[in-house]
């Protein structure tokens, strides 16, 4: 799945704005940025993506779901109503098959229009496209519980790692469509993925054993010693998939960093590997907790999305991040791009940012540099 176009009519200073997102005929990437100083429109873009993106969830989970509607405050200043729409491509659907790329059919169009004043209506017929395409994704899960659904992911720009919370939500969210919560809220602070890996490390320990523990037995026998290889053999075997695949998205995103855990000896505390030292994460960088909890966080919707792939960092989907440059230093800025391509293979991006130096190795890459209006 992949957006390839977008059009939004008077909405925040945009009067009208047609683009379209890569990969396209003349960018191989399948990355788009938008690049301008703050005030210039690029949250608005991506928070109008992002409105017509909430009503797929919607009907995924729902065939009468409603996604989120504009507000009079979003309306340009002298219009009586604001549009925006958007047409997705999925190789996955029927329509695929029938239709080559030239044709305008292939496409899946829908949109949400706002007039001031007024309530918000939802015009059936266009949401129709929305709803055939969400009735393929629940087709295919009543037919296979384990079949795949498309990643859709939003992070705002109001997002941080302030408090990094062990404590169990008593609720665990392992469920594939859980993989949507908190997608389109307007700040996301990783709380939730922090409370959820420490969840699902405490059942995958349940059914093997913990890293503390094969920690302790590494002290005492030693790694080369016939019960320590015996033992992280049972751990191997008993790895949670899931968390292999967080684990494999922050270590590819960040080399330098392995082995996310929840450390319990002592005290409990997120525990990480830098060049084979052993780090509290909540004492790193703002912005390499940053990076840690958005790589981790992808990965594990990921996971959750594609139960039956043997590598879910290989699901494809769409991607939002605003202001993607937050809180990272000048040399994480440079190979950023390049590395949530190749961590992502699959995955459709489209980024903010007001950093030049973030597209300076960005490679195919479609780049918009936004001025005023």
């Amino acid at each position: 799945m992949e957006i390839q176009s977008f059009k939004l009519s008077n909405v925040g200073h945009f009067g009208d704005l047609d683009i379209e997102f890569a990969p396209t005929r003349t960018h191989s990437s399948n990355i788009t940025v938008l690049v301008g100083n703050n005030g210039t429109g690029k949250t608005t873009v991506l928070k109008s993506v992002n409105t017509c993106l909430t009503w797929l969830i919607a009907r995924i989970r729902s065939d009468k779901g409603k996604g989120r509607q504009l507000a009079d405050e979003e309306i340009r200043n002298d219009a009586p109503a604001a549009v925006v729409s958007i047409g997705l491509a999925d190789r996955s659907h029927p329509r695929a098959a029938v239709c080559n790329a030239d044709d305008e059919n292939h496409l899946f169009v829908w949109g949400s229009a706002r007039t001031r004043g007024e309530p918000a209506v939802s015009d059936r017929g266009f949401l129709r496209d929305v709803r055939e395409l969400a009735d393929h994704y629940r087709t295919r899960l009543t037919a296979d519980a384990s079949a795949s659904l498309p990643l859709i992911a939003y992070y705002p720009a109001e997002r941080c790692v302030n408090d990094i919370s062990l404590k169990p939500s008593g609720r665990q969210a392992f469920d594939q469509l859980d993989a949507y919560d908190s997608s389109f809220s307007d700040g996301a602070d990783f709380r939730g993925f922090f409370a959820w890996f420490r969840e699902r490390e405490d059942s995958e320990n349940e059914d093997g054993l913990s890293a503390s523990a094969l920690a302790a037995i590494s002290e005492r026998f030693g790694t080369d010693s016939d019960v320590w290889k015996e033992l992280a053999t049972i751990k191997t075997s008993a790895r949670d998939s899931q968390l292999t695949a967080v684990r494999s998205a922050i270590a590819a995103f960040m080399p330098e960093f392995t082995n996310l855990r929840v450390q319990r000896r002592a005290r409990l505390f997120m525990a990480i590997d830098r060049q084979g030292t052993s780090l509290d994460v909540s004492r790193l960088s703002q912005g390499e907790k940053s990076m840690i909890a958005l790589a981790g966080d992808i990965g594990r919707r990921l996971a959750l999305l594609n139960p039956s792939l043997a590598d879910p960092l290989q699901g494809d989907g769409i991607v939002l991040i605003d202001d993607v440059d937050l809180h990272l230093d000048q040399r994480r800025q440079l190979g950023l791009i390049e590395q949530l391509s190749a961590t992502f293979p699959n995955c459709q991006f489209v980024l903010t940012t007001r950093s030049p130096m973030i597209i300076e190795r960005a490679k195919g890459a479609l780049v918009y540099m936004l001025d005023d209006k």
